[in-house]
Formats: C-alpha cells, structure tokens, sequence
C-alpha cells in the first residue's frame, strides 16, 4: 500500500541499509499499529475522552480549548483539500512566530496527509527559497505579518500561499465543516521535515514519521518531566525548532497538559508569564537560564516546578546560580533534529551537576574512537547514540553515510561517560582546539570565564596561529561594557592561569557588546572563527 499520491519524500528516503538500527521499540509503549496519524492520539483522543473544554492554548490575550483547537485544525484541513488542492503527501510550509494559529495549522496538515515544514519566523527569502526547492514545497500558511520576505520567495515548485490572522485562511474557515476525517496515514508514513540549524550550503533534510512523533512523548517527558494535565508549559524556542515543537506542542498535549505560547519571548515576558499565568515547566537555552538567574528576583516563580535546557551544553556556573537563586535544578539535555528531541538528560532524582547525564529510556549510547570503536570510561570521544528514532535525510546519501555507522547515530559531539553511565560534554567535534600539541575544548575554557565577576558571557574559538598551530580566543561580553581594557584582558588571562591549568588560557580576548546567536539561542561559533 502506498503512503501518499505525493510519495515525493519517501521515495527519497536513505535505503534500509543506510539507516541507523531501531532499538527498545518492542516496550510496550514504543508499539503501533500499521496505521497510525499521530493527531489522533494527540489532539482528536482528548475530544473523544471528555477535554475537550480543558485550555490546551494559553497567550497574553487569548485561551483556546482543546475543543477550539480541534474545530480549527479540522476547518482549515477541509481548506487545504477543497480551496488550496492540497493532495495527500504535499509538503505545506509553516512560517509563524509561536500562536495557536501556527498550532492549528500544524495540526490540519496532519490531518489532510500533508507533510509539515515548520520554519523559523526570521528565516529571508533567500533561505526560505532553498527550503521550497530542496523539499518541492507546493503549499505555504503564513502568519500576515510575515508577509513581506515571503512575497519575494519565487519557486518553481510553489503553487499557492494563504496567509493567516485576519487574513484569507480565516475567511475561507468560514462555514467549513468542525469535524473532519483524518487522512489514513502509516505508522511509518513522513509526518514532517525538519531542516537543520547552523549548515552551510545545501541544507540537510531530516525526517520522521508518525510514530516517532508519538514515541518521543513517550521518551524525555515521561524519564525527566512526569507531566499531569495541569501542568502549564511555556518557552522560548521556536516551533519550527524540533526542541520547541515537544517541549510546547507534543509533550503538554500528549499528557492533556496547556502550553503558554510567546511570539517574543524575551526573559522579562518569560518571567511575567511564569508569574501570572502558573506555569510549571520551563524550555529554554543555557544563555537565557543566565539571564533569567538575574532577573529571577523581580517575579514571584514559585509555581516553576522543572526546568529544561538543550540547544547547547549548559555550564556548570549557569545550573549552580540558577539553583541557589532560586531552589530549583535544572535538566539539561541533548537532541538533535537528526534523532527529533532529546536523548540524553536526567532527572531531580538521578543527576550530576555538570552533566549532560545519561541515555533516557529509549535510547542507549556509548564513546567512540575514529575507527567505531568503543572506548574506555572516562576517555573523550565521540557520541555515539541509537533508539527509538533515528537520522533519515532526503536525498543526501554522502550526509547519511557520515552520520550513520554501523547502526548507530554520530552525533558530531566529543564527550566521555563515567562509571555511572552519566556523559560528560566535552567539546563539538569542530570546537577542540589544538595550540602546541594541547587539546584544549572550548567548552572548558568558557566554564572558567563564565566564573569570572566581570563577565556576562563568553565564547571560546581556536585561531589559526604559525608558531602553536591555533591559539585560544575569547570573545567576552562584560557585565559592564565601560570596563572593556587591555588593563583587564590582561587582568582576566592572568587570574585564568590561577584558576585553570595555564596551557589553556585565552591568549586573545576580544570585548564584544553582544555574541551572534541564532533565533534558537545557540552561540553562533562559526561567524567568531
């Protein structure tokens, strides 16, 4: 049986062969029947089971039933078939700050057997073009005041875009039936791309299917989180970001849970809406936890019960400032869009300050060499993780070859795991830097920066250097800018070498107002080398 009459993605799916091994998919909760649309389970299950008044999407000026939601997402799925010719297999592109309009779409294409592509509310044309060339995008829901970048996207590919809020979907809404039957979909059908972060040319697409979205509701949240349904979720990544796609739709919906969406969420908003609106789990980047451990004074946060960070490590400093400021631990973890959400985390019951922590249920992992094979404890290399999901890129065999290797997922990260089963991050495999035969990680020289009065934040990058091969360079952002002298550069190199081991003191610093970052909050590296 086919998927879809649109099998433009499967038929570029990588060959069996070339995918990584499915692990931990015989536990019970890992099991699915052949035909599966994961909307049922997350949105339609909770109308059939009596929520349907319960609030599933919270903002500063609305709320939306679970019900609401799901006349919604069925109104635009009948206008996406029967206005906009949606056919099944079609990918439809989303671009959207976070609203529960972007939800309902999310939702509808689902339904109607489409394919989403999430984006990033910040992404130009120029990016957004390659997005709808590389995936044959033939549809787009666009929040109207996204219009502008969007107007200047011409593709071959693209036949039609409807934008949204106060705009022509809302008025084809009109008078379209609430209730509508879901597209038939396979357990193993493509549910959505998602493109990933930080390439340089041809961007790699990743895959994953119904059940994955499904089997990862039943990973992280359930090993880290333990969601009820009165639990109040809310954020700062973006839904087009993998990481905020589970933390603000899959996993507060799975569980019956509500989610508080910002389009903007700066700290202050962040806070405001932790203290006005009750919320009890928290998703967002290392660089925003350092922020918000400041300002956590102001607002009362008492009903914060779990705090979540990925994207990039978490410093030790940001965890322990955050804890004495406020009492609570945060979890930190990793994902890639690869592997869709996090696969190594912890919990309050089982974690190390300091570590990343160890492979959840679901998922195993272990340290590597160059050649594949396993290392000792303790010593860095490699990570390398398998599970129940896995890399499937479009389209791209050279990119899954380096990716997969003997069934297991390379994650492009250094890190060592102790006696415990607990990993330790050490540096991205592209941020060791080797200065007069020293291998010196990035990450490490940042930690002991980040302990420094003075500084705010800091990214480390290797220079190229004749005489050591690469030398150490900080790019520091001061607490106040007006200190910014060669007086304290030197100041701060010396008490380095006090507090650190000396081989690994930035021998350049550079003061810098900001540091560049993506939309996700991940330190830009690339643009500092």
């Amino acid at each position: 049986m086919k998927h879809y009459d649109d099998n433009f993605a499967h038929n570029r799916l990588p060959s069996l062969d070339l995918q990584p091994d499915y692990v931990f998919t015989d536990l019970p909760q890992f099991q699915h029947p052949d035909m599966l649309n994961c909307v049922e389970r997350l949105l339609d299950y909770h109308i059939q089971n009596g929520h349907g008044e319960a609030v599933c999407l919270r903002t500063f000026e609305e709320e939306w039933t679970y019900r609401e939601l799901f006349e919604k997402a069925n109104q635009i799925a009948h206008v996406l078939i029967d206005d906009l010719g949606l056919k099944s297999g079609n990918r439809v592109l989303i671009r959207s700050a976070n609203n529960p309009m972007m939800v309902a779409c999310w939702y509808a294409i689902l339904k109607a057997g489409g394919i989403v592509v999430a984006t990033m509310p910040l992404l130009r044309s120029k990016e957004l073009t390659t997005i709808i060339d590389c995936a044959e995008i033939s549809h787009v829901l666009c929040d109207s005041s996204l219009t502008e970048e969007m107007e200047l996207v011409i593709s071959p590919f693209l036949k039609r875009i409807c934008y949204y809020r106060q705009a022509e979907l809302e008025n084809l809404m009109v008078g379209k039936p609430k209730t509508f039957v879901n597209y038939h979909t396979k357990s193993d059908s493509i549910a959505l791309i998602g493109f990933t972060s930080g390439t340089t040319g041809l961007p790699k697409m990743t895959t994953h299917f119904h059940k994955d979205i499904l089997n990862i509701c039943e990973a992280f949240p359930q090993y880290s989180l333990q969601p009820v349904a009165n639990d109040i979720f809310t954020g700062s990544p973006p839904l087009g970001f993998t990481f905020g796609l589970g933390g603000l739709v899959l996993f507060p919906m799975y569980f019956g849970a509500s989610t508080f969406l910002i389009e903007k969420p700066t700290p202050d908003l962040l806070l405001q809406a932790i203290q006005n609106h009750k919320v009890t789990i928290c998703f967002t980047a290392p660089t925003a936890w350092r922020v918000l451990t400041a300002k956590a004074s102001e607002y009362n946060i008492s009903s914060l019960r779990k705090c979540v960070s990925a994207g990039e490590t978490l410093p030790l400093k940001v965890w322990e400032d955050w804890h004495a400021a406020t009492g609570l631990k945060i979890i930190d973890g990793i994902g890639a869009t690869e592997m869709l959400h996090i696969f190594i985390s912890s919990n309050e019951e089982n974690m190390k300050p300091g570590s990343t922590g160890v492979a959840i249920t679901g998922y195993e992992g272990k340290i590597i060499d160059p050649q594949g094979k396993e290392l000792p404890l303790n010593t860095p290399g490699r990570l390398a993780v398998r599970g129940i999901t896995g890399c499937k890129y479009l389209n791209r065999e050279e990119k899954q070859k380096e990716y997969v290797a003997n069934g297991w997922n390379l994650t492009g990260d250094i890190f060592r795991q102790d006696e415990e089963g607990f990993f330790w991050f050490v540096a991205r495999g592209d941020d060791m830097i080797i200065s007069s035969g020293y291998n010196i990680a990035a990450i490490e020289v940042e930690s002991v920066l980040l302990t420094h009065d003075d500084i705010l934040e800091c990214a480390v990058v290797g220079l190229p250097d004749e005489e050591r091969g690469m030398l150490v360079c900080a790019h520091v952002v001061l607490k106040d800018k007006d200190k910014a002298t060669n007086q304290l550069a030197e100041s701060i190199q010396q008490w380095f070498k006090e507090v650190a081991a000396p081989y690994k003191y930035p021998r350049v610093i550079n003061f810098t107002e900001a540091l560049p970052k993506t939309e996700t909050g991940k330190i830009q590296r690339f643009k500092l080398k």
